[in-house]
């Protein structure tokens, strides 16, 4: 019974040491892992990405909201005068005429609308 016992215990060493072997390997394994997952981020997001895609995001609401300003106008306009031509017959001239109203108008919007833009990024 003794040699059983002293072969329990030199099993145990060689688990142990097994264990503690493995325990490393996983160790450095885990450590390359993240030096791995950190070099892939540093390089598919420069820093400052977020900010930068924010400042983009941002300027193209803007751009889009003062091309519909401007297109808005048109649009209303030519309605307007379309309607002035059905409604009193004065075919081609009241559609011209509110047409460039309207085209004054949306420009007028879109430099309101550009100026307050710039005021708000000035002051910050």
């Amino acid at each position: 019974m003794t040699q059983g016992t002293g072969h329990g215990e030199n099993g145990d060493r060689d688990r142990s040491s097994e264990e503690a072997a493995l325990s490393e390997r996983l160790g450095k394994l885990d450590q390359r892992l993240s030096e791995l997952r950190d070099q892939r981020i540093k390089t598919e997001q420069p820093a400052g990405d977020g900010e930068d895609r924010a400042a983009r995001a941002s300027a193209m609401a803007l751009g889009f909201r003062l091309s519909s300003e401007l297109v808005a106008g048109v649009v209303v306009g030519a309605g307007i005068g379309w309607g002035f031509d059905r409604l009193l017959s004065t075919s081609p001239f009241g559609f011209i005429v509110f047409l460039l109203l309207g085209f004054v108008a949306g420009v007028v919007n879109v430099v309101r609308t550009a100026g307050a833009g710039q005021d708000r990024r000035g002051g910050s």
